[in-house]
């Protein structure tokens, strides 16, 4: 009597959650992930909606906010790729519930600071688990969707975080008019974390590495990431452009001294400066299915170069809107929400066009770890500018910081992005 046949390691005894087209599951499982990074990044949200009230509530400098940023960013470097590597022997559903789930406790640890040490310290011990959901998430979306349709996926990803962080920006600026309102907003990120944990592990079917990749990416799957594989990771050319573009990438800098630029260097108030943020969460969230569908369209009428040009473009135009949005005094808090809008939409388009290609230059079984060593990258480059701008600042100006650390180097990283032009058509097609 013949027996069943057993599924790939990896793989679930479940329908796949990618068989067919159309299969409404995997875009379910999409909308939890979508769920879990809000929740993870809810208290970066914290920081940037209400860190001004937090300066005056602990007599905290200027370099506080950066310190804060870049330190929780640095930490990732050395625990996201751990968190990949423990996710490939223990499992990547066990590995999100903890590391994004119940590591929520630490987050909301945070609301308990008493001193710029305490709120240093607390604010990196919750960054070194956080940081695990990034990578996985990412590499388990190029096992839910095929090539077609990553650019789509990637966009609604981040569309939908950005469209919950429109909601809760405006929210958590509101806890700056109760005394200590922002410990209850660090509380409420971290209670969310753990619920989203428990939804994950109730609710999360892992579709198995390369799944959407078919039958001859399976064999790949069961493949070591060892030193071995990861050095030939790193000689992939298009890789190496995104990781150096990553680096010197200051677009994420606006997001932590926006709101504290309009306080400081245009007289807002706290409540008043923060709707810049939902203003600029909302043209991200624009820009990441807008993004997302220009990619896969770009990649159809051209895959050898579309999703490049695009990516390139883009980021050189986010420099010259960055400028208008940080560099001159308009009269109204109306205009700096415009300039913010399309700062946003601008950002947005990044994911939807840049994860795609990642996954598109990387084996199935790499991507993991490709996303690990990007977001390291983007860590470290993100870490070091946030650090910058905050001494600068107290020494030249926040204007003068951020002209430097986010329209000039993000204007350089768009024209390193031209590289993928030429070392792209080929990586796609070797991977």
């Amino acid at each position: 009597m013949p027996t069943e046949a057993q599924p790939p390691p990896g793989r679930s005894t479940e329908k796949s959650e990618v068989d067919g087209v159309g299969q409404p599951r995997r875009w379910r499982q999409l909308a939890l992930l979508s769920g879990l990074i809000t929740a993870d990044n809810s208290e970066t949200r914290v920081v940037d909606s209400l860190f001004p009230t937090m300066r005056t509530a602990l007599g905290l400098p200027m370099s506080a906010l950066g310190l804060v940023i870049s330190l929780s960013k640095l930490v990732g470097v050395v625990c996201a790729p751990l968190w990949t590597a423990a996710a490939s022997r223990f499992g990547r559903k066990g590995v999100l519930v903890f590391c994004s789930g119940a590591w929520g406790v630490w987050t909301a640890a945070i609301g308990l600071a008493q001193d710029q040490v305490q709120l240093v310290v607390l604010s990196v011990i919750a960054a070194a688990g956080i940081c695990g959901g990034g990578p996985l998430i990412n590499g388990i979306l190029a096992d839910l969707f095929p090539d077609r349709e990553r650019g789509k996926a990637t966009g609604m990803l981040y569309g939908i975080v950005a469209l919950c962080v429109a909601v809760m920006a405006p929210l958590l600026g509101q806890l700056s008019r109760i005394p200590d309102g922002w410990r209850y907003g660090f509380f409420a990120a971290g209670a969310l974390q753990v619920v989203f944990g428990v939804l994950v592990l109730l609710f999360f079917r892992d579709p198995g590495v390369g799944a959407a990749d078919g039958p001859s990416s399976r064999p790949a799957a069961r493949r070591p990431v060892n030193a071995a594989r990861l050095r030939e990771l790193l000689r992939i050319r298009s890789f190496q452009v995104i990781l150096g573009q990553r680096l010197i990438n200051g677009q994420m800098v606006i997001q932590g001294f926006g709101a504290v630029l309009l306080t400081d260097a245009y007289g807002f108030s706290n409540a008043t400066a923060v709707f810049v943020l939902p203003a600029a969460a909302l043209g991200y969230l624009a820009g990441s299915f807008l993004g997302g569908l220009l990619g896969d369209r770009a990649h159809a009428r051209n895959p050898r170069t579309g999703r490049a040009a695009l990516l390139s473009s883009t980021t050189v135009l986010y420099a010259v809107v960055a400028f208008f949005a940080t560099q001159i005094a308009w009269p109204s808090i109306a205009v700096f929400a415009a300039f913010f809008t399309l700062v946003g939409l601008l950002q947005g388009f990044a994911p939807g066009i840049n994860r795609p290609i990642v996954m598109s230059v990387t084996p199935p079984d790499l991507r993991g770890a490709a996303f690990a060593l990007m977001f390291s990258a983007e860590a470290l480059g993100w870490s070091a500018a946030t650090l910058v701008v905050g001494y600068l600042a107290d020494a030249v100006g926040l204007q003068q910081a951020l002209l430097h650390m986010v329209v000039l180097a993000t204007l350089v990283g768009g024209l390193l992005l031209t590289l993928l032009m030429r070392t792209y058509p080929r990586d796609a097609t070797t991977s």
